[in-house]
């Protein structure tokens, strides 16, 4: 509440001074007039910038520099990691220590526009608008990640940097910039090229193997990915990760190039979490990187990682990248099924005699997820239609850890538009369950408010919409009735082939039951205005009819709605004698007791 307090007054204060800043009554009524009641504050920041850049000097380079860094960093800066890459002088071979200006000189040169977060000892802005401001307005600074970058790679160039030894890192305190600059520089080189950064980066990758910095990035890469991928507990080590894996992991093509032609590093040699350069590349959708690497000679295009299976498609597909998909669909990257039968594994003879590579759009990982299954399951459209649009692509291969096709993983996730696509295919199943709870496609999407999806999957004739799952033998109307999807109840309710008395297999609820028991009014009134339910079918495993479940558990409007209905037998008694009076009465509903006094009911028992 108190920094909320605080930055309203910088907001306001900044206004004010803008305001001020106008000579005439008449600008000054203007200025008012556009901030909006101290909302909009673009010419607010504008007038404050102005004011930095008019201390000259030293101090304007300074307070320009910090709000730079504070706005196009990767991630919160410390205090100190701002103030040692200030002290960087881009292309030196090393820094002086007393060049480093203190924590209290910036915040002056930043004419309030900075402050220090107390708690976490980092720079940030007085207000997320100015973070906006400072970064939908590129020409307040004239490259800022090409000028990151250098100031990074200067930094990692240094001679006391270099001749760090790769083992356990070095305190913070004596390098505080060492580890930004180890993992964003080539983050910022790919975001803004400059030929004064490439050849920085190049003199630091001539020694890439023995510099800490790669120490830095790989246990930085292998931390954000250990606990989904190495569940196993290995912790993978850097060893085989090149110069060529780092920058295509970046994705900076000027430099990839240059080290693709130098012929010096193996195109499809595996690092320690069994990732090629084409993986990396094409995991992080790097799409002219992927495009260097797919011109090499021998390369490899399907080969797969070592931990998950999977190759370059597999991880282009999953995660949407659909310029690098279709470098891989392309004419040069087909995989007819005759070149297959006639030269099986030999792989490099077809190569020779075709001029192209194979790669399998269909091929299976670890788990069993094709390309196609990973993109309808991480939701990305586009990339379906791509893989859709491939006749060698079975849109019926499931998974094998939960035996899920893609239409069964889009349909559980509730993306739409890919049950269009997979539907639009005649040689799709619309039926097939997984194998793990026998759920088909409309028991997984009924109960989940998608209507849209139902509507769908109703619309192919070859939908049975009353097969129950086979855990628990719930049809799609259980599932829709339990969770109150009044929606998909009504259009299971429209068909005529749809049975709205079939009961589960564990419990034997109906439909009826399942609503009453959950306390859905509205679905109940909806089973009950369909002349072929029976309000009085009780479960097999407690003998209570709907009545029984929701006076029991205090459902009034449950119980009025029922009791409405002649046929309703306000007496029926479950499996222990219970009466709908008496559970309501045990259980303290007061209010249902009313109602059902009001039947005349027999005496509480």
């Amino acid at each position: 509440m108190l920094k909320d307090i605080i930055s309203r007054f910088l907001l306001a204060f900044l206004a004010i001074e803008a305001i001020l800043q106008e000579p005439t009554i008449y600008r000054r009524r203007q200025k008012l007039s556009a901030t909006k009641n101290s909302l909009d504050l673009g010419g607010a920041y504008e007038a404050m910038l102005g004011r930095v850049k008019a201390q000259g000097g030293e101090k304007a380079r300074l307070g320009v520099a910090v709000l730079m860094w504070i706005s196009h960093s990767r991630r919160p800066l410390l205090v100190d990691e701002i103030c040692h890459a200030l002290a960087i002088r881009v292309g030196s071979n090393d820094f002086d220590n007393d060049d480093i200006p203190a924590a209290s000189i910036l915040l002056s040169c930043c004419q309030g526009l900075a402050t220090i977060e107390k708690e976490t000892s980092t720079l940030r802005l007085i207000h997320l608008t100015l973070q906006e401001h400072l970064c939908t307005h590129p020409d307040l600074f004239n490259g800022a990640h090409a000028t990151m970058a250098e100031t990074c790679l200067t930094y990692l160039n240094f001679h006391h940097v270099k001749d760090l030894p790769v083992g356990p890192s070095p305190h913070p305190r004596d390098t505080p910039f060492l580890e930004y600059s180890s993992l964003y520089w080539g983050t910022h080189m790919r975001m803004e090229h400059s030929d004064l950064a490439k050849t920085f980066a190049l003199n630091l990758l001539d020694r890439f193997d023995s510099h800490i910095s790669v120490k830095f990035l790989w246990d930085s890469i292998s931390g954000k990915l250990f606990s989904e991928e190495f569940p196993s507990g290995d912790v993978p080590n850097p060893k085989g990760f090149s110069v060529l894996h780092c920058v295509s992991y970046f994705g900076i093509t000027d430099v990839a190039n240059t080290l693709i032609e130098m012929n010096r590093w193996d195109v499809n040699q595996k690092d320690g979490m069994g990732m090629t350069p084409l993986i990396w590349a094409s995991r992080y959708g790097h799409e002219e990187v992927v495009r260097l690497l797919l011109r090499k000679k021998h390369i490899q295009p399907d080969q797969q990682d070592t931990n998950s299976g999977r190759t370059a498609l597999s991880w282009a597909a999953g995660n949407g990248h659909e310029g690098v998909v279709r470098l891989f669909l392309g004419p040069r990257f087909v995989n007819p099924t005759s070149i297959g039968r006639r030269w099986g594994k030999a792989r490099r003879v077809a190569d020779l005699l075709f001029g192209r590579r194979y790669v399998n759009p269909d091929s299976s990982s670890s788990s069993g997820r094709t390309p196609l299954s990973w993109a309808a399951w991480s939701g990305h459209e586009g990339t379906v239609k791509l893989l859709l649009g491939r006749e060698d692509v079975n849109p019926n291969t499931p998974d094998t850890k939960y035996g899920q096709t893609p239409l069964l993983s889009a349909a559980g996730k509730s993306y739409e538009g890919i049950v269009k696509l997979l539907l639009g295919r005649e040689d799709v199943n619309p039926n097939t369950p997984d194998t793990k709870h026998g759920q088909t496609p409309l028991v997984w999407t009924a109960g989940n408010g998608h209507e849209g999806i139902v509507k769908l999957l109703l619309g192919r004739g070859d939908v049975n919409p009353n097969t129950p799952d086979t855990k628990y033998g719930q049809t799609p109307l259980i599932r829709a009735a339990g969770k109150g999807d009044e929606g998909t109840v009504k259009l299971l309710l429209g068909r005529g082939d749809v049975n709205p008395n079939t009961p589960d297999t564990i419990y034997g609820q109906t439909p009826l039951l399942w609503a009453a028991g959950k306390g859905h009014e509205g679905t109940v009134k909806l089973l009950l205005g369909r002349e072929d339910v029976n309000p009085n079918t009780p479960d097999t495993k407690y003998g209570q009819t709907p009545l029984l479940w929701a006076a029991g558990k205090g459902h009034e409007g449950i119980v009025k709605l029922l009791l409405e209905r002649k046929d309703v037998d306000p007496n029926s008694t479950s499996k222990s004698g219970q009466t709908p009076l008496a559970l309501a009465s045990r259980n303290g509903h007061y209010r249902v007791v009313g109602l059902l006094r009001a039947r005349h009911p027999r005496p509480i028992q």
